[in-house]
């Protein structure tokens, strides 16, 4: 969604602040490659797994699977996709389950289908799909909350398409010092939003500023999320600042990782939030412009090895 009049101006870690005119008209859509179909070593592409395949989603099939009076079989959910028509030969569908090709699918050890992305596991053909849901190798969504993009990877890919395909700014330093300003702060609108990505201990952040409508009062927003996996995330703090006029509040906490959606770390306010009349407290001036100076720095929690307690370790 568009944001006129907005500014954002960042310095990391010594960097001078430089003006960055935002632009948030990057609706483009994205597509995805399809996941590779895994087969079990050793079988012949006529295989009983390739039997599992529906042949109008071309998904696996679950119980209850159905054929038609010929033979030919398909998924529940594509039953009614194709009016009870046979897609094979055009025939009645009926009610007929294959329960032949069900207990033959209740045999098989399949592995999971991003073992090409690392994952080393193998399931019971009914586990499969449990486990590739929560999968640690499973690749992440475009954490962009600009657009519904659909575009899917590993992190050093996301990273790459976020610079290069959204033009998010990329920075270095585990400190940041943003400010955000808009002309006409009663011009609050949902999802109005801005992405920085920062680089540190090896690691990639999104920071997420963003105006929305909380009930019928307007607020800012700002939170972190880490790209990696939860498990990865707690090992991380951050905290955020902002002020003004002698005031200030602050916010620390963990970083949520991108398997949480934007919408999901926004809705459950998990971050710093501002009304809009302290926001203009902080401004100043004649409360007619939105000047919010937000700073913060993440760092990581190291275990003590003989204490048996986390110590922060701050980057330079």
């Amino acid at each position: 969604m568009e944001m006129e009049n907005i500014e954002c101006v960042s310095s990391t870690d010594g960097i001078e602040d430089e003006e960055i005119q935002l632009s948030h008209n990057h609706n483009h859509q994205f597509s995805s490659a399809k996941p590779h179909n895994i087969l079990l070593p050793g079988l012949a592409p006529t295989s009983v797994h390739e039997l599992l395949e529906c042949p109008v989603c071309t998904n696996s099939m679950y119980p209850p699977i159905h054929q038609c009076h010929n033979g030919h079989t398909l998924c529940s959910t594509c039953k009614t996709r194709v009016h009870n028509r046979c897609p094979t030969c055009r025939q009645e569908l009926g009610d007929i389950r294959c329960l032949a090709l069900e207990k033959v699918a209740e045999s098989l050890e399949l592995p999971c289908k991003y073992f090409s992305l690392g994952c080393p596991e193998i399931f019971p053909y009914y586990s499969k799909l449990k486990h590739e849901a929560l999968c640690n190798f499973r690749p992440y969504n475009c954490p962009y909350a600009g657009s519904e993009c659909s575009v899917t990877g590993d992190i050093p890919y996301l990273v790459s398409h976020l610079r290069d395909d959204h033009k998010v700014d990329m920075h270095t330093g585990c400190t940041f010092n943003h400010r955000y300003v808009k002309s006409n702060p009663r011009e609050v609108e949902n999802a109005t939003w801005m992405l920085t990505v920062f680089h540190c201990f090896g690691q990639y952040f999104c920071l997420h500023f963003e105006a929305f409508q909380l009930g019928m009062a307007p607020v800012y927003m700002a939170f972190l999320r880490f790209m990696g996996d939860e498990s990865e995330a707690r090992n991380y703090s951050y905290s955020l600042e902002v002020g003004g006029n002698g005031r200030k509040l602050i916010w620390e906490g963990t970083p949520r990782s991108v398997r949480d959606s934007h919408r999901k770390v926004r809705d459950s306010h998990d971050g710093l939030i501002i009304q809009r009349n302290m926001a203009l407290f902080f401004s100043g001036g004649d409360r007619k412009e939105l000047k919010l100076r937000v700073t913060g720095r993440i760092w990581k929690e190291q275990q003590n090895p003989e204490g048996g307690v986390c110590i922060p370790n701050l980057c330079s």
